[in-house]
């Protein structure tokens, strides 16, 4: 008597309670009983579903089956097999999926086998992934790229290239395909000096969203992606220059922020921006000439430039560095005001503890720390000044309590700035702030995204293109799917010349652009227009 007899005529908690028994206890005498109500079902999708599920649990017990049945004529069992294998990682199944995927003309079946082979995951598997590295479908090419690299399989390099390139051929960089992500993705983990040096050629890439994945991409590959990295120092497009520096900025290597050194005393920081990211990479990095560069900076007339120097020696601080700072501080001219607008706007608190016991420094350095109407500046420095606890730092607290009603007012209107710089955070703040706005900061377009979710809509969303994690361009994508945000206004910061990437970011809804390197008082004016106009 087979233990699933009268087993359509039981109620249906009688059949799911038995199901389960099946699944959990997987006796082999319940397999002939299973197949019958897999092959006809009862017709309710909860014990249909149920069936599937212990039968999946005693294939898992009888491995020579389920290889058998990857041969059988009945689709429906043979892809439940198919399956099975992949997900027990069956061995005898290896090379009867291999043949499969290399024979089979049904695009789901390849998958099905594609997926259960990468489950598998034995290099044996490489010919089925080699052969799909081309299929029309973009999930079968998508993942026989991803094993390939996972494999290691030099072989596939030439035609991992080729998806790239492909990539930017005509409009198809308005979209980043699953086979350009996975083949970005394979191209670092083959780590080869030719891999490399390609993703390096090609961190300017037309679409932002494979910028990115270039950018952690090559993060990830550390000290072996310096060398190409160094090399892009010298490429002609600013833009490459640009990103080149971001990345070795990301990596924190040592050798990189001496081949940043190099390339600056060659000029190859020969215009604003690319100075800007040299500075952000230095200061990031912290080589003992990166900090001696950024000190030099100090002459820097240009707001922007100058907080990415103080942003940069902010976490640095030395006596040396100290007594520079001192020199410019003293001579009370317009750089002077510059140097200390610059280092409370970036809250370089580290740098304004370090100059308090000088009188003229500290009185420079309060002039302006007065003046700002940000009150996460001011948060900041109050609380340095009292964990400082002297006589001098009590006396200065109290001159901020006495402007603390001024700022008390909670502005009705909101802003929301995302940038993976510190400098442009800061200077974001401060000018929103004298605008008049409650600001909140992110340093990626996920937590931008996620305080979205969090704290509600804003009026004005200030982003950058070019950020790890989530770029700019997929913030706007999301912020415009959503009903709740839709009319939130957005300006995109960027130093991007294509006309290509603007047509992108104006496609998914950027509202106005400004380009850097600007002014705060241009960027102030066209909000205002923008907002109040």
């Amino acid at each position: 008597m087979s233990i699933l007899d009268g087993f359509r005529e039981k109620d249906f908690l009688e059949q799911i309670t038995l199901l389960n028994d099946l699944a959990a206890n997987r006796p082999a005498e319940a397999l002939p009983g299973l197949l019958a109500l897999f092959e006809s079902p009862v017709g309710d999708a909860s014990v249909d579903s149920m069936v599937v599920i212990a039968l999946n649990a005693l294939l898992a017990e009888d491995e020579p089956f389920a290889v058998e049945c990857l041969g059988k004529a009945d689709c429906k069992l043979r892809t439940l097999c198919i399956r099975a294998s992949g997900e027990h990682r069956f061995a005898a199944a290896l090379q009867p999926l291999v043949d499969l995927a290399l024979n089979e003309t049904d695009p789901e079946i390849i998958l099905e086998c594609l997926t259960a082979l990468a489950r598998i995951n034995d290099p044996a598997a490489l010919p089925a992934f080699r052969k799909h590295l081309s299929s029309e479908d973009p999930l079968a090419s998508g993942l026989s790229i991803e094993m390939c690299g996972h494999f290691n399989d030099a072989s596939a390099l030439p035609w991992l290239k080729d998806v790239i390139r492909h990539s930017l051929a005509g409009d198809r960089y308005q979209t980043c395909d699953v086979p350009t992500w996975k083949a970005i993705q394979a191209l670092g983990d083959l780590g080869t000096e030719e891999s490399i040096q390609f993703l390096a050629s090609h961190l300017h890439h037309k679409n932002p969203i494979a910028r990115r994945l270039i950018t952690d991409v090559m993060v990830d590959l550390g000290e072996r992606a310096v060398p190409a990295l160094l090399d892009s120092l010298y490429s002609p497009d600013e833009d490459v220059r640009i990103l080149a520096a971001n990345v070795l900025g990301f990596t924190g290597l040592r050798s990189g922020g001496n081949g940043l050194m190099e390339a600056f005393d060659r000029g190859r920081a020969d215009t604003p921006n690319v100075r800007y990211a040299f500075y952000e990479a230095m200061g990031r990095i912290g080589t003992l000439k990166n900090i001696i560069c950024l000190m030099d900076g100090l002459h820097e007339t240009d707001e922007l430039l100058l907080m990415a120097v103080v942003g940069g020696l902010e976490h640095h601080v030395n006596p040396g560095m100290v007594r520079t700072l001192l020199d410019h501080l003293h001579r009370a001219d317009e750089q002077a005001e510059r140097l200390a607008e610059a280092v409370i706007t970036s809250k370089a608190v580290n740098l304004f503890r370090a100059l308090h016991e000088d009188e003229t420094a500290v009185a420079l350095l309060m002039q302006h720390l007065l003046r700002t109407r940000d009150e996460d500046v001011l948060k900041d420095f109050r609380e340095c000044l009292q964990d400082m606890d002297t006589e001098a730092a009590k006396k200065h607290l109290h001159e901020m309590k006495q402007i603390a009603t001024q700022q008390a007012e909670e502005s009705d209107r909101r802003a929301l700035a995302v940038d993976d710089s510190r400098s442009m955070l800061a200077l974001h703040r401060t000018i929103l702030g004298d605008l008049g706005y409650d600001v909140t900061l992110a340093s990626n377009g996920q937590e931008a995204m996620q305080h979205l979710m969090e704290a509600g809509p804003v009026d004005l969303v200030v982003t950058d293109m070019n950020m790890p994690v989530m770029d700019g361009m997929q913030l706007v994508e999301q912020i415009r799917d959503d009903m709740d945000l839709e009319n939130t206004t957005i300006v995109m910061v960027t130093t991007e010349k294509e006309a290509s990437q603007r047509g992108l970011a104006e496609n998914a809804g950027v509202d106005a652009f400004i380009t850097k390197p600007f002014r705060p008082a241009e960027l102030k004016e066209m909000l205002t227009k923008l907002m109040d106009g």
